[in-house]
């Protein structure tokens, strides 16, 4: 997430705690309706606020399932549990979830330099070079 949408979204999350605390009630929704009569009420189409959103973040027709797809990604190559990634994103099965963990030419050039050795501070296969079977 670059430095704009990080700021956009801090604000957006600013707005709805203030919301909260005037309404003195806790509003589940990031995009809720912000005044007015339905002031706290979740959006039923947020169509039209989401396409606003993701035009002043700089990123004009991002699906919300491109988000989805990069948390997934990021989760993976941070090896946060499977069971955990999935309450997180909301999957109720693995099949639907490993649609979302696509693998990029750069995980599997990664994935290669760790197996060669050839990343700073993994040390697997010189360890496994060094390594002594006693029996």
């Amino acid at each position: 997430m670059n430095h704009r949408s990080r700021k956009l979204l801090t604000e957006q999350v600013e707005r709805v705690k203030t919301l909260e605390r005037k309404a003195e009630r806790i509003v589940p929704a990031l995009f809720p309706h912000l005044k007015g009569r339905f002031a706290g009420k979740p959006r039923d189409d947020f169509r039209r606020a989401w396409a606003t959103a993701c035009k002043a973040a700089g990123v004009p027709r991002m699906l919300r399932h491109d988000l989805r797809r990069t948390a997934v990604r990021d989760m993976e190559r941070a090896a946060v549990p499977r069971s955990v990634a999935m309450k997180l994103t909301g999957h109720k099965t693995e099949n639907v979830y490993r649609r979302y963990a696509i693998v990029s030419p750069a995980d599997l050039r990664a994935a290669a330099l760790k197996l060669a050795g050839d990343i700073p501070g993994d040390n697997r296969m010189a360890s496994l070079e060094t390594c002594r079977v006693s029996m």
